[in-house]
């Protein structure tokens, strides 16, 4: 299903016209509707002034709840706690974890950041224990991940839903929470890379899943708002906590005890800036004015993705031709960007940024992102320029 919103993005293709823009699994661009709410966001602060918090719990968030719990299918939003990055759940996620004994965490080698050189530190000094599962193979993955968790016990398990650096998934989610055999074991998905991206229904799931993902990449509403799903149940007093977890309705407990609410505002951090969550409500206005799904979103990118394979192929790119396709194409499930492996990838990104094209790089792999915004002739006419500076 071919998209053309390029007149919806207009205020990101003015300010570098010339710019071929590759990179919208990295840095995706805004709506018009998302800058203009950028703007509105400094209004409404003049506005309501010292009773911006009130609009802000009462008002914006619960429609931003509402936005993400209509693409997740989840039955309760409530459930959605949120922060300016997701290194910060993280960190109160990790804050839950026993103390008794170093935690046994399952993971993949594949996970961001975010969350791996946390992990790693910690396992430095032996607050936890790290289980790693290879990603590659890609194809066997969800069968190995879920071998490696039905042996138990595991005090976490934290796994992409697409890994950031192939572009593969964690396959059916649903499998993979229904192998960890204790139901006191926490799961979490990123879904950095999975959300609007890949359609994702979470109700099967969201009772027992942690889900975490951000505006940053294909929500389209830049940094500043990330977001958890926190189940029912699971870790209701994190160690790490800000003073706004402690508004709304708080579940009691022992006297001289720390009081947390019951929803997902108990994974809520302190002061931030608010202006990513006006940002991310306008983008989910927008798209249910025009009609637009992550269904549509996914289709088009997938369009896009065969027709750049197949016109870098017929440009005889040879940097490109002679490197390894990481990101497994053969069906739809995989993410919203090409990973191309070779050692001269840190050479080819400097000639096509040289170009004004922008791709990103990982180590010896240099992706490609597609994003809603792009048109068929524009990947056409981005091959032609590749080709011409790689020549």
């Amino acid at each position: 299903m071919s998209l053309d919103l390029a007149a919806h993005f207009s205020t990101f293709r003015a300010a570098a016209p010339q710019r071929i823009h590759l990179a919208a699994h990295s840095h995706h661009y805004w709506p018009d509707a998302a800058c203009e709410a950028h703007a509105d966001a400094v209004r409404q602060a003049a506005r309501h002034a010292d009773r911006k918090w009130a609009y802000l719990f009462d008002e914006l968030i619960p429609r931003v709840r509402r936005g993400i719990g209509r693409i997740l299918n989840l039955p309760d939003a409530p459930t959605l706690a949120f922060a300016p990055n997701t290194h910060e759940l993280v960190c109160r996620l990790l804050s839950a974890l026993p103390v008794d004994k170093a935690p046994r965490v399952l993971t993949s080698d594949s996970e961001f950041h975010s969350f791996e050189r946390q992990i790693a530190r910690l396992a430095e000094e032996g607050f936890v224990a790290v289980e790693r599962v290879a990603v590659e193979p890609a194809d066997t993955f969800p069968q190995r991940f879920a071998a490696a968790a039905r042996q138990g016990g595991h005090d976490l398990v934290f796994v992409s839903q697409v890994f950031y650096n192939s572009g593969a998934t964690c396959g059916d989610l649903a499998a993979l929470v229904g192998s960890v055999p204790s139901p006191q074991t926490f799961v979490a998905i990123d879904g950095y890379h999975g959300f609007m991206a890949l359609p994702t229904d979470l109700a099967p799931v969201a009772a027992r899943a942690f889900y975490l993902a951000g505006g940053y990449k294909y929500a389209m509403a830049g940094e500043g708002a990330c977001f958890m799903h926190c189940p029912s149940g699971y870790a209701p007093r994190p160690r790490d906590t800000g003073w706004f977890a402690g508004f709304g309705d708080l579940a009691g407990g022992p006297a001289g005890q720390v009081a947390y609410a019951a929803d997902g505002s108990r994974f809520l951090g302190a002061t931030f800036d608010p202006s990513a969550l006006h940002r991310m409500a306008a983008v989910f206005a927008w798209m249910d004015r025009i009609g637009l799904t992550v269904a549509a979103i996914h289709a088009h990118v997938m369009e896009l993705q065969s027709c750049f394979i197949q016109d870098v192929q017929e440009a005889a790119i040879e940097p490109l031709c002679k490197a390894r396709l990481v990101t497994p194409v053969a069906t739809t499930d995989h993410g919203h960007f090409l990973c191309y492996e070779t050692p001269d990838a840190a050479a080819i990104h400097a000639r096509l940024a040289a170009a004004s094209i922008t791709t990103d790089v990982r180590g010896p792999r240099i992706r490609f992102g597609f994003g809603c915004y792009h048109t068929r002739a524009e990947i056409e006419q981005a091959v032609a320029a590749m080709a011409r500076a790689l020549a």
